[in-house]
């Protein structure tokens, strides 16, 4: 049977340090995770970027492809982007997709694929009126966002390490309507999927 695909997508906050441990977690759910990477995040990889592929078994994409190129990954059940900087989640709500880890989730949410955000961030960067208002768009667009235990952290006081990958997971498997039984249906679900 073949296993549901999930799109995780990372921003550049201190987990996508550690976003391994986010593929990792997503495998062991269940998921044939592919990801996506900012290109800031992607320069904290890029002597990590095979790592990533093969653990994935897919290419890891940061940049948009050129006209009549296939973005090579299978189509997405659900959409994870974590961690969530204030930066993307500002430009995101204002409809910048000027990177493909924002515009591929800006369009899947709208094709009814369920898209779930997890935010890093501090509590200073939080306080800024713009970043509560980007946070209530996405949310009045369908994304979840959802902020795991400690977030937001005060400043410089981020657990990057100890990152939320399982809340952010358990809130994917919720999106999806039924975890295990979404799994059982694998990809013969009946959900709309959105290629990059």
């Amino acid at each position: 049977m073949t296993r549901p695909v999930l799109y995780l997508i990372a921003t550049a906050a201190g987990p996508a340090q550690y976003v391994d441990v986010g593929i990792r977690a997503a495998q062991a759910a269940g998921w044939d995770t592919c990801l996506f990477l900012t290109p800031s995040a992607a320069t904290w990889w890029a002597d990590g970027m095979a790592e990533l592929e093969s653990l994935t078994g897919h290419r890891v994409r940061h940049r948009y492809t050129l006209p009549g190129q296939s973005g090579g990954l299978p189509k997405a059940d659900a959409m994870l982007v974590a961690p969530l900087t204030t930066t993307s989640a500002c430009k995101w709500a204002a409809g910048i997709t000027d990177t493909v880890a924002l515009g591929v989730p800006a369009e899947a949410v709208h094709l009814g694929v369920p898209v779930v955000a997890a935010p890093f961030w501090s509590t200073a960067l939080g306080a800024q009126p713009a970043v509560g208002q980007a946070v209530e768009t996405l949310r009045g667009q369908g994304v979840r966002v959802v902020f795991a235990e400690g977030e937001p952290h005060l400043p410089k006081r981020g657990d990057a390490a100890g990152f939320g990958w399982g809340e952010a997971l358990a809130e994917v498997e919720q999106a999806v309507g039924g975890g295990r039984e979404f799994r059982r249906r694998g990809r013969a679900a009946s959900r709309k999927r959105v290629s990059p």
